[in-house]
């Protein structure tokens, strides 16, 4: 039986604390970790756009900062074989991508961790309300993906990061 775990962080301000819901997916250990591909990239940004123009809202566009971020995120988690929203040097998605340079005014995240590749990912974040509601908030213009395999070689760990940075 496998089974893929979810989570969506909601909307903040780099002012509010995220709320921790963590999940041991895997055993902790060593991985390895790497940029997400421009497959990665593209399928995450044709399904993220897919839905907002179903849904009467602009499109997003990738962004490098966001992905690095996302990507770097879903190491941590790999590494520590918990998925959840605070990495093991961040309280969330907003610190992580101001610890890049990006100045958010809003950021969300939807994280997972099972034996799926992308495309599942992206289906389960988009039937689920709550990850859905993060793709779909308004004033998100940009999104970054990342991925990483657990230390067990069969549990991938995403994170995805909607954002609109400040002064837009």
């Amino acid at each position: 039986m496998a089974c893929i775990l979810v989570a969506a962080c909601t909307p903040t301000d780099a002012r509010d604390p995220v709320k921790d819901h963590d999940v041991q997916a895997s055993p902790p250990g060593e991985v390895e970790c790497s940029a997400p591909s421009a497959a990665v990239i593209g399928s995450g940004l044709a399904a993220t756009n897919s839905a907002r123009i179903q849904a009467g809202l602009p499109p997003v566009s990738a962004n490098a900062l966001l992905a690095r971020a996302a990507a770097e995120h879903a190491c941590d988690m790999a590494r520590r074989g918990r998925m959840t929203h605070a990495g093991s040097r961040s309280s969330g998605p907003a610190q992580r991508i101001k610890t890049l340079g990006y100045s958010p005014r809003i950021t969300a995240e939807n994280i997972a961790a099972g034996p799926y590749g992308v495309d599942q990912v992206l289906r389960e974040w988009n039937g689920s309300s709550g990850h859905r509601a993060n793709i779909l908030i308004p004033q998100v213009r940009q999104f970054g993906i990342g991925h990483a395999t657990g230390s067990d070689g069969r549990t991938r760990f995403w994170s995805a990061i909607y954002a609109a940075p400040s002064g837009r």
